[in-house]
């Protein structure tokens, strides 16, 4: 099941471009210009993700927030915001923001911001993703019922491409679990255990996204 993003944007064409990026990376996005717009969409839809721009017609994206938050929507929420909002975007932390990416902003940045907040929604204790599935008491992962030989690193790796199942797993999101800040580790590093864990599971299709990171389709 993909995940869910309401982009509240105004601006068209950065809009346009935020949409190519993120369904690219096999995400589910819908776009509205306002935040009226927005408000009514969350009444029939349910979402994983805001990504809300601040400054937009008829109800701002920190307004916005604060009345979902008020009726017990706990939806993540990033603020898309330029350098002139920092006053403003105090006011949305305390609406209930979860994190903020400046405009102009770096693609890869914003796919791990993305990422990164979504990531809630774990594979837990025998849940699996078709075959593929996670013992999280044992930390162990099975493919068609029998466990697999895992290295620490590979098991780690195998994980979080299944909790991300179906979008894009940044490569910096890969080498901040995987590596503590005391170790080195590296796209060289990264690309070998994707292979190792390729090799263990000749039937399970891992995607390298160019120039983002990798892909477990399911």
């Amino acid at each position: 099941m993909s995940i869910k993003i309401l982009l509240l944007e105004d601006d068209t064409l950065l809009a346009e471009s935020v949409v190519d990026l993120l369904e690219d990376c096999e995400f589910e996005v819908t776009h509205v210009p306002n935040g009226q717009k927005a408000l009514d969409t969350t009444f029939t839809q349910k979402f994983d993700l805001y990504l809300l721009d601040i400054n937009v017609p008829l109800i701002d994206g920190v307004t916005l927030l604060k009345e979902l938050r008020d009726s017990h929507d706990n939806t993540p929420a990033i603020f898309l915001t330029s350098h002139k909002e920092k006053e403003m975007l105090k006011s949305g932390f305390l609406s209930g923001g979860d994190d903020y990416i400046t405009k102009p902003f770096d693609n890869d940045e914003l796919i791990l911001r993305v990422t990164a907040l979504t990531k809630r929604n774990r594979v837990t204790q025998d849940e699996c993703v078709g075959l593929l599935c996670h013992d999280e008491a044992h930390k162990t992962i099975s493919y068609d019922k029998k466990e697999l030989e895992l290295s620490k690193k590979e098991y780690e790796l195998l994980l979080l491409l299944m909790i991300h199942a179906n979008t894009c797993v940044p490569k910096e999101l890969i080498l901040d679990e995987l590596w503590s800040s005391g170790e080195s580790g590296s796209d060289g590093a990264v690309r070998v255990y994707i292979n190792r864990i390729k090799q263990l599971l000749p039937d399970i299709n891992i995607q390298n996204i160019r120039g983002i990171g990798y892909k477990l389709v399911s």
